[in-house]
């Protein structure tokens, strides 16, 4: 048997486990009700991510976020109001995130084809697969059925987010509230292989680490060099600049396992990324992905089906927001 037919088994064997957690969303769930619902969704990401590639990372990780704060329900797509800050308004979400207005444009296309039927909650997970396939042709099937929340809070965002500065102890905590196992969480870390952070997310690594080592001697010096470059160390005064680097140097526009090569390299941008190799519990898990990618990439697209399943809302739950910004009245 060719590997490649082997290959492609064992993405159909883990699809198959992946998709039995997802119980109550189904595949093909508006192929009789709103048929074009996919295709229109693909379409409006692939246009976006052709102007601008780093849309894909945005929206692989919004999609991260609004899984683990409340459930895949769009809750983070949520505007604030005058009585309520949502989890948009956290400094996790604002400006970090990227795309609310691909989803914007894939929602207003859809429900002029088939209005009230389509969740943004299934938007999202179809546009954050379509990012994967787009950017690394990680393709895999998206059990559809979710309905939207009606409730979005900052302060939830804090407590159920994973922290830039998180050691992998924490990482497999936070994990494990969610339903997914340590192999899944290093493997969904992956996607730091795509994407940029923000300089103040690990400036303390490289100016001000502890009392014994200014910085971090975990890192690569001559990669301590380039950052700093690229990130003045901070000063006291008040300042509305925090510039941004690619969290992953050596192909920030694609998404692979070349990630996992760079924390054995000890170039691992955040301390939550540089944990995952330093960490007994995890570092075996580092060296496998580092293998092969396309191992890595059958585990990603499992996880992330996983991932997409986290709470959902389903039946008569929630609903089906008109805008993607707002809850229906």
């Amino acid at each position: 048997m060719a590997l490649r037919d082997c290959l492609l088994i064992s993405f159909l064997a883990i699809s198959a486990m992946a998709q039995l957690s997802s119980a109550s969303l189904k595949a093909g769930y508006y192929q009789s009700i709103c048929p074009a619902a996919e295709n229109i969704v693909r379409h409006t990401v692939n246009k976006a991510i052709a102007r601008n590639p780093g849309l894909g990372a945005g929206l692989i990780r919004m999609h991260f976020h609004d899984c683990f704060v409340r459930g895949c329900d769009a809750s983070v797509l949520l505007d604030s109001t005058a009585e309520n800050p949502s989890e948009k308004q956290h400094p996790a979400n604002n400006p970090s995130l990227q795309g609310f207005e691909v989803i914007d444009e894939a929602k207003a296309i859809v429900e002029a084809h088939c209005p009230s039927i389509v969740s943004c909650s299934d938007i999202l997970a179809f546009a954050a697969r379509d990012s994967a396939f787009n950017l690394g042709r990680i393709y895999y099937t998206v059990p559809a059925g979710r309905r939207d929340g009606r409730v979005s809070i900052e302060d939830e965002v804090s407590q159920n987010l994973p922290r830039p500065t998180s050691n992998a102890q924490e990482l497999e905590k936070n994990f494990l509230q969610k339903g997914l196992s340590l192999d899944e969480m290093v493997t969904l870390s992956g996607a730091h292989s795509i994407g940029v952070s923000h300089c103040s997310s690990f400036s303390t690594r490289l100016y001000s680490f502890n009392a014994t080592h200014p910085q971090d001697p975990s890192m690569d010096r001559a990669f301590v060099a380039y950052l700093k470059t690229r990130c003045p160390r901070p000063s006291n005064a008040k300042s509305n600049t925090d510039p941004t680097v690619p969290l992953e140097v050596g192909t920030p526009n694609r998404l692979d396992n070349t990630y996992y090569k760079t924390l054995r390299h000890h170039k691992g941008l955040l301390t939550s990324d540089q944990t995952l190799f330093t960490s007994p519990s995890t570092a075996k898990l580092v060296r496998k992905n580092t293998k092969h990618n396309s191992e890595w990439g059958m585990k990603f697209a499992a996880a992330m089906v996983r991932m997409g399943s986290i709470d959902v809302l389903t039946g008569t739950q929630g609903e089906i927001r008109k805008n993607c910004r707002v809850v229906n009245w």
